[in-house]
C-alpha cells in the first residue's frame, strides 16, 4: 500500500490531520490507530469520563518510581482510542497564555508567537458564545459552557474574589488569571472530541483509510529518508509507503518511542538494544515536562454527593433529555494563581470537584503546577515495540517545584477558610489544618502528588544540541518525517494542552499542504 502521507495516532493531532490533508482529493492519507473505535458510551457522557481510566480505552502507563515522591509509581492514563486523550478526558477548553507562546518564539522556534499562533486557534473553533477577535465560530471543534452546575461553583468563585483574584469569564480571553467557569469540547450536552469533530466528517471521503488496532513499530527508511512505516494489525506484519510524509502524531510517549525504536535518538542508547542508528539526536525522549497535580480533600456540613453511576437518577435523567449533572465534565470551575504577588503570570491553576464513586471525602480542591522546573525523560527498556518505555518525569526534582506547591497549599487554605466556604468547609482531610510547617506541607506533597496527564515536550522543537524537530515539525537529520503532537512543545504551556495540540496540528497542516 502506498499513500501520499501517513499518520500514525489518531489522537486530537492526528484526527486534525487526517481532516485537513484529504481535503485535497489529490492527497490520499492513513491513519494508524493503535486503539480502538470510540464505541465505548461513557466516552460520550461527560460526567462519565473517570470509569475510562484503566480500561481498554487506556494505555494505562505508569511511571518509575518517584524518589521525590515516596518512591511511589504514578499512573499516567492516555487515550487509547480514536480521539487519543480527547475522548478520555476532563473536556476543558484552555488554551495557555500569551506569554507561553512568544516564549517558544523566543527560545528559537519562528512563527509560533502568539499572534501567529492565534489564527490556528480560531480556525479549529466554533464558540458557541460568538466570535471576536480571540474566539472564531464555524469551526470543526465545539466550545460550550457547561450549563448545569453545582453550588459548589459560585462559593468557589466568590471566594476567590473574596481573597482578591479577579472574576474572569474567558480564561482564553486577554488575561489568564482569575475565577471562573471552564468552558468544554461538547456538543449537545456529550464530549466533542478530536474523532468527533475532525475525524468521523472525514471518514467518508475515498482518499482517507482508516485502520484501527494498528500498532506502528517503526518508521522505514531508505538511506535518510522515512519512506513509510511497519505495524501490526490482525497478528500481521504490515508495511505501508508514504510518497511525501511519514507523520508521527503518537504523543509524548508513543512519538519518541517510534522514533527510537525506528533508529533516531541517542545513539548509545539505540546500540544497547542493537538497533540501527539513522540519526543520533540526543534529545529524544529527553526534556519531558508535566503539571504535576496535588489534591486538598475536604469533608462537607452537607455531603453534596455526585452519584455517576448508571444505577443513578440522574443517568435516567441525562438519556431522556440531556440535563443534569450528567452534562458536567465534573470540574466545571477553577481558576488561575500566582502564589507570589510579584509574579508576572500565574504558576498554579486550582480547580475544585465533587467526590464520586465513594471516597472518604466530599469534594477536593486540586493544584496543579502550571510552570514546573523539574525535567524528566522517556527511554526504551528493550527493541520490543510492545513493551511500555521507562517513563521517569523526576517530580520534584527541582526544590522550587516542592516550594511552589507549599505555597499552593497555603494559598488554597485562604480560599476554603473565606466567608463564602464558611456554611458548606466542615473539616480539611488532607493535609489536615493541624499540618503548618514546611517540612508537614512537603509530607503531604510527596504522599499525594499525581498527574494532570499534560505530559509533553520529548520532541522539542528548536535548533540546539537538544531539539528533535524544527519549527515546520520535521526531525533534523532526516527527510520524509515529522512530528506533530505535544511532544513538539519546546516547555509546556501554563494550562491544559489539548486545545494546544488542535492548534499545532492545524498549522503543522498548513505547512505541510504549503510545502514547508
Amino acid at each position: 500500500m502506498t499513500f501520499s502521507y501517513i499518520i500514525v495516532g489518531a489522537g486530537s493531532a492526528g484526527c486534525v490531520l487526517a481532516n485537513r490533508l484529504s481535503e485535497n482529493p489529490d492527497n490520499t492519507v492513513l491513519l494508524l490507530e493503535a486503539g480502538g473505535p470510540d464505541v465505548n458510551p461513557d466516552i460520550r457522557i461527560p460526567a462519565r469520563w473517570g470509569y475510562l481510566m484503566r480500561t481498554q480505552v487506556d494505555w494505562s502507563y505508569q511511571t518509575e518510581p518517584q524518589v521525590n515522591c515516596n518512591n511511589r509509581v504514578i499512573d499516567w492514563n492516555r487515550g487509547k482510542v480514536l480521539g487519543g486523550t480527547s475522548s478520555i478526558n476532563a473536556m476543558i477548553y484552555i488554551r495557555g497564555h500569551r506569554w507561553d507562546y512568544d516564549n517558544w518564539a523566543h527560545l528559537g522556534n519562528e512563527g509560533w508567537n502568539y499572534d501567529a499562533v492565534l489564527p490556528y486557534f480560531k480556525k479549529s473553533q466554533n464558540q458557541e458564545r460568538g466570535a471576536s477577535d480571540l474566539h472564531g465560530v464555524g469551526g470543526l471543534l465545539n466550545v460550550a459552557d457547561v450549563d448545569h452546575f453545582s453550588p459548589l461553583s459560585d462559593i468557589f468563585i466568590n471566594a476567590g474574589v473574596e481573597i482578591g483574584t479577579p472574576k474572569n469569564d474567558d480564561f482564553n480571553g486577554d488575561t489568564q488569571e482569575g475565577v471562573g467557569r471552564y468552558q468544554v469540547t461538547q456538543k449537545n450536552h456529550e464530549r466533542h472530541s478530536a474523532a468527533m469533530a475532525f475525524l468521523k466528517p472525514a471518514l467518508n471521503r475515498p482518499n482517507l483509510t482508516l485502520e484501527t488496532h494498528a500498532h506502528t513499530t517503526r518508521a522505514l527508511f531508505e538511506g535518510q529518508r522515512a519512506v513509510g512505516v511497519e505495524y501490526v494489525h490482525d497478528n500481521q506484519i504490515k508495511e505501508a509507503r508514504a510518497e511525501r510524509e511519514v507523520i508521527l502524531s503518537g504523543g509524548a510517549i508513543n512519538s519518541p518511542q517510534i522514533l527510537l525504536l525506528s533508529g533516531i535518538g541517542a545513539a548509545e542508547q539505540l546500540r544497547q538494544f542493537d538497533i540501527p542508528v539513522i540519526a543520533d539526536l540526543p534529545g529524544v525522549g529527553q526534556n519531558l515536562q508535566d503539571h504535576p497535580l496535588l489534591p486538598l480533600v475536604y469533608a462537607a456540613v452537607t455531603p453534596p454527593g455526585r452519584d455517576t453511576s448508571l444505577t443513578s437518577p440522574a443517568y435516567f435523567e441525562y438519556l431522556r433529555s440531556k440535563t443534569g449533572y450528567f452534562t458536567e465534565n465534573l470540574p466545571t470551575i477553577g481558576g488561575f494563581f500566582k502564589t507570589r504577588p510579584e509574579y508576572e503570570l500565574p504558576d498554579i491553576q486550582i480547580f475544585t470537584t465533587y467526590a464520586s464513586g465513594g471516597e472518604p471525602f466530599d469534594f477536593g480542591l486540586y493544584v496543579s503546577l502550571l510552570r514546573p522546573k523539574s525535567r524528566g525523560y522517556l527511554k526504551l527498556r528493550s527493541n520490543n515495540p510492545f513493551h511500555y518505555p521507562a517513563i521517569q518525569p523526576n517530580y520534584l526534582e527541582e526544590d522550587d517545584d516542592l516550594q511552589t506547591f507549599i505555597d499552593s497549599i497555603r494559598l488554597t487554605r485562604k480560599l476554603a477558610q473565606t466567608q463564602a466556604f464558611s456554611g458548606f468547609l466542615k473539616a480539611e482531610l488532607a493535609p489536615g489544618l493541624e499540618k503548618q510547617s514546611d517540612a508537614e506541607l512537603a509530607e503531604h506533597v510527596r504522599a499525594m502528588l499525581a498527574t494532570t496527564w499534560h505530559y509533553s515536550c520529548t520532541c522539542k522543537m528548536g535548533a540546539d544540541a537538544m531539539a528533535v524537530v524544527n519549527s515546520e515539525l520535521q526531525v533534523h537529520g532526516v527527510d520524509g518525517l515529522r512530528v506533530v503532537d505535544a511532544s513538539v512543545m519546546p516547555e509546556v504551556i501554563g494550562g491544559n494542552t489539548n486545545a494546544p495540540v488542535i492548534m499545532i496540528a492545524e498549522k503543522a497542516a498548513d505547512m505541510i499542504l504549503q510545502g514547508a
